[in-house]
């Protein structure tokens, strides 16, 4: 009988164990003499047809295979009765289709399966205790990327070229070109080096001083000094402090429905370029980013390393509905997650989220211990300050705080006296107070006839302060007239003309909270007072006797919000809107609440004499206020917000919250027990604690991952395409490594190195590989299109970022200001949603480096946004490069390309003067391609300035493919 192989048993709770059941052609063969043993016969069956359309969380027809309880539990089994067990029926082969029901996907089963399963119910359905049976993933734990760093010598050649022999790395690549019978490019020409290099570190173009000297510059240490030059450039950390953006979904807005501005986000932006110019070891960036809380709570420059945790998208909405709310936070937590799992180990943790991975042997456990840690994070901003900052700011604070407790404590005593004398005469005060409170669905005041020209309604109080003259609201106000059959004349329609401020304004949408909305004849959409009164002009003199208003008419909003409506009024008529008449108010109505009650009862006891002396405290309290405001708020950054929330935690079965499952504690991932000491903590662990033991779990020296992931993101944005090419995905769905042994080599460097990058990138740049020619070869593209085996260095486009950054420096216009605030390539219009416009003009403020953009999510920036630039709604750890005529239109047409083509061709008659268009042109080439101009292009240039202007010309060489491509 064939042994069907098991893999290793993972044990959740002493009484639970899971059986993982490899999957395999193979198919057990029928003893019909023996009982069945479920193992071998009958679990290897289901797990190899069925288990992977019928597994809790994936539970197809309502059926879930992975337990005994769970099939008897849908009804399909009856233990010890087959022709009862619907599992039977649908799994034999129908007289009417000549098909079986099941399995759905892939053959049906054969007669002898089928009589085994029969077998097996009749008789009693044996199924070992606490066993679960699970999909294989396609990967176990022999997987490349889980195995430990390899420290293999790298080979020697003797055939290699001699400057190939040097560098480990040389040696590597080369001996992957021999296997293919590829040999190396030239090394490429100086000027292709410095353009090379200079953009790989900086982003920038060299000026024609940098390269004319690099060009002039014999000594043979020139080019390692040029790098050196370049890797201390702070110019540096603004080009790798964007790729490790791209990585961990730097964004600064919510994303989702309301997608609304952060406006304090920008300091981690900041960090991360200090990071990198700092060369900060990366694995201290590591747990910086997740427990920087942690290790450094009075550090500011620290701190701020956390919000790698909230610098993602979440939903801000609210929720009510307790369901949807647990659904929200369970994707909010996700974001973490699958961003770790991916940022630092390469591993798309993500897909554990409803059942265990399929591809890769990462368990649903392994995530939701992941869950477990990360359950204490909250979205939000916090007060950052160091101890000693905090201290001066509450020395400043403390006297005039007293002061202002001193103040408010005798303007107290007077407002009480007051109260208590109105309250012996409250009798005499409510007897008037007659009619019912006013209601914000709907206020009624009629009145004897009266003629009016224009209808006033004044702001008294609002339901929610009763001192509040602005803010409430009015969906619709009516005036009607008098008689038999009256008429409401204030409608827009009957002529009448509405006028008040609008304290709310939605830029996304013209009259949104208009004035105009109280006479449309339609409720919902309110007016939002800007001022205390609203006034109507009709059309013609009307004689009225009534008048209607309201918040709300229709009650909707009392279930979500408080539509803050009048509660305090009076309502005036004039013939010419200069000499008013009162004709109704809320005087003789009860209170709406007993703050209202007590605010009448001021008004009507207050003496003038204690009228003043009130005046003179808020005097005094405002400006103790005024003080106060002067004195700056700590920084207040988008670091995220800490809770404990303490265990049981679960598995949630299909992903979903309602459907809690085994529980799991906070814990290193199974997937690399074979190789890394792993932690396991209580699940009443301190949370920091929790964020902390996984960072340092992921830094650890046993972790082959960490750097593997790191080595290949470097070796990435030096070559454009990863060793392996798929940078945040080292698992069965992801690429095996061009040269493994390389990027070991490389892992271990990074560790040799205490985790710093610059001198890593030093060395891949040194590296004959590197210095190579862009040449095409048609020979070895038909061997290796793509270059990944790197018979020359493969040419790349400027990123968005590179492309823009370069046509601001070459006009000389680049702002190289560092850190703060951002700027903005769109018009931002808030309301309850948010709305990116784009600028069509560009002012000097928005001259920096795109780094410093305020990058918003689902927001269209023109050029940036035409070359590539990721929407930051998701991490990007590769940027894709299209060709469309989008691009082409934007460098030829844009605003901001139309500015810098006019700012060139200032600079070029200022470097070379006005009249000597030939040295115009040498310099535009210069500037542009870091090259002198052929006598071909200098005639054709010369031809297209005669024949229209300098700008044309700048315009022309602003789209050329040599700007935007690099060899």
């Amino acid at each position: 009988m064939t042994q069907f192989p098991l893999a290793r048993f993972c044990l959740i709770t002493p009484f639970l164990t899971v059986l993982s059941l490899l999957v395999t052609a193979a198919e057990p063969t029928p003893d019909l003499t023996a009982k069945v043993n479920f193992e071998k016969e009958i679990a290897p069956l289901l797990v190899h047809h069925c288990i992977r359309c019928h597994n809790p969380g994936n539970e197809k027809g309502d059926l879930s295979l992975a337990t005994l309880q769970s099939i008897k539990d849908a009804g399909y089994l009856t233990p010890g009765k087959p022709e009862e067990s619907y599992l039977l029926d649908v799994i034999h082969t129908s007289a009417d289709t000549g098909k079986a029901a099941m399995p759905k996907e892939g053959p049906p089963l054969q007669k002898e399966q089928i009589a085994l399963l029969t077998r097996w119910i009749k008789e009693g359905a044996a199924w070992p205790a606490g066993l679960t049976l699970q999909e294989k993933s396609k990967a176990d734990l022999s997987w490349w990327s889980l195995q430990p760093l390899a420290e293999v010598a790298p080979p020697e050649d003797k055939d290699a070229p001699a400057n190939w022999q040097t560098s480990p790395i040389d040696r590597f690549i080369f001996a992957k070109l021999k296997e293919k019978n590829l040999k190396p490019a030239p090394r490429a020409t100086k000027r292709e080096l410095i353009r090379r290099a200079t953009y790989n570190l900086t982003g920038l173009p060299p000026t024609p001083e940098e390269v004319a000297a690099f060009e002039k510059d014999q000594s043979p240490d020139a080019y390692e000094r040029l790098i050196d030059r370049l890797l201390d450039s702070p110019r540096y950390g603004e080009h790798w402090g964007r790729h490790w953006l791209d990585v961990v979904r730097f964004g600064e807005s919510n994303g989702f429905e309301r997608n609304v501005i952060i406006n304090n986000a920008w300091p981690f932006r900041d960090y991360v370029i200090r990071s990198f110019n700092e060369d900060k070891p990366f694995d201290q960036l590591v747990i910086e980013h997740l427990a920087g809380d942690v290790i450094g709570k009075n550090d500011p420059d620290v701190v701020v390393g956390s919000t790698f945790l909230v610098c993602g998208p979440y939903d801000n909405v609210g929720n009510q509905d307790p369901v949807q709310a647990a659904q929200i936070r369970a994707n909010t937590i996700d974001d973490m997650i699958r961003t770790t799992g991916e940022a630092f180990l390469g591993l798309t943790v993500g897909c554990s989220r409803c059942h265990n991975h399929k591809f890769d042997p990462i368990k649903q456990q392994d995530y939701y211990s992941l869950y477990a840690t990360f359950a204490g994070v909250r979205h939000g901003s916090r007060v950052i300050a160091d101890p000693q900052d905090r201290q001066t700011q509450t020395q400043k604070r403390q006297p005039l705080q007293t002061e202002k407790a001193e103040l408010l404590k005798q303007k107290s005593a007077i407002e009480n006296t007051i109260q208590q004398r109105a309250e012996q005469k409250s009798a005499a005060y409510e007897i008037e107070w007659t009619r019912e409170p006013a209601k914000r669905t709907g206020v009624e005041e009629t009145f004897p006839p009266v003629t009016a020209k224009y209808v006033r309604l004044t702001s008294q109080g609002l339901d929610t302060n009763p001192r509040a003259m602005t803010g409430y609201r009015v969906d619709e106000f009516e005036v009607w007239t008098a008689g038999d059959t009256p008429q409401n004349v204030a409608l827009a329609r009957n002529g009448g003309k509405a006028t008040g401020a609008n304290s709310r304004v939605a830029g996304d949408f013209a009259g949104a909270y208009d004035v105009g909305l109280t006479i449309d004849g339609k409720i919902g959409a309110c007016w939002i007072a800007g001022s205390p009164d609203l006034t109507i002009e009709l059309k013609a003199p009307q004689t009225i006797n009534r008048i209607v208003f309201s918040s709300d008419r229709s009650g909707a909003a009392m279930s979500n919000y408080k539509a803050t409506f009048l509660a305090e009024y009076k309502l005036e008529v004039s013939t010419d809107g200069k000499t008013w008449q009162e004709v109704a108010s809320s005087h003789n109505r009860k209170p709406v609440s007993s703050s209202h009650r007590r605010k009448r009862f001021y008004d009507l006891e207050v003496t003038v004499e204690e009228r003043s002396q009130l005046n003179e405290f808020n005097k005094k309290i405002r400006e103790v206020d005024r003080q106060l405001a002067a004195i700056p708020d700590p920084p207040s950054w988008w670091v995220g917000n800490h809770s404990q929330v303490n265990g049981p935690f679960h598995i949630f079965v299909g992903g979903n919250p309602q459907r809690k499952g085994e529980t799991v504690v906070p814990a290193s991932m199974t997937t690399l027990n074979q190789v890394t000491e792993g932690y396991k903590l209580d699940a009443n662990s301190p949370q920091g604690q929790r964020r902390l033991e996984l960072a340092r779990w992921i830094v650890s020296k046993d972790n082959p991952l960490t750097p593997r992931v790191l080595a290949n993101r470097l070796w990435y944005y030096h070559f454009g395409t990863g060793i392996v090419s798929t940078p945040s995905d080292f698992g069965y769905m992801g690429t095996k490594p061009s040269h493994p042994e390389l990027l070991d080599w490389l892992a271990l460097q990074v560790q040799k190195n205490d985790w710093r990058l610059k001198d890593i990138q030093k060395q891949i740049m040194l590296s004959q590989a590197y210095q190579q020619a862009s040449t095409f070869r048609e020979d070895a593209a038909r061997i290796d299109s793509d270059s990944r085996l790197l018979w020359r260095f493969p040419p790349r486009r400027l990123s968005g970022e590179e492309i823009r950054d370069t046509l601001l420096s070459v006009t000389g216009k680049l702002n190289l200001k560092m850190g703060g605030p951002g700027f903005r390539l769109y018009e931002y219009l808030q309301d309850n949603v948010a709305t990116y416009v784009p600028l069509e003009e560009f002012g000097p403020e928005t001259y920096r480096r795109a780094v410093y953009h305020q990058n918003a999510r689902a927001a269209r920036v023109d050029l940036l946004t035409d070359f590539d630039c990721p929407d930051n709604a998701f991490a990007a750890p590769r940027r894709n490069t299209t060709t469309t005529p989008l691009q082409a239109l934007t460098l030829m047409n844009h605003q901001f390309t139309l500015d810098l083509s006019r700012f060139l061709a200032a600079r070029l008659r200022q470097d070379a003067g006005t009249e000597h268009v030939d040295q115009q042109i040498d310099r535009a080439f210069q500037l542009l391609y870091s090259r002198a101009p052929r006598s071909e292009e200098q005639q054709a240039a010369r031809a297209l300035i005669a024949a229209s202007d300098l700008e044309a010309l700048c315009r022309a060489m602003i789209n050329s493919n040599e700007l935007i491509y690099l060899d």
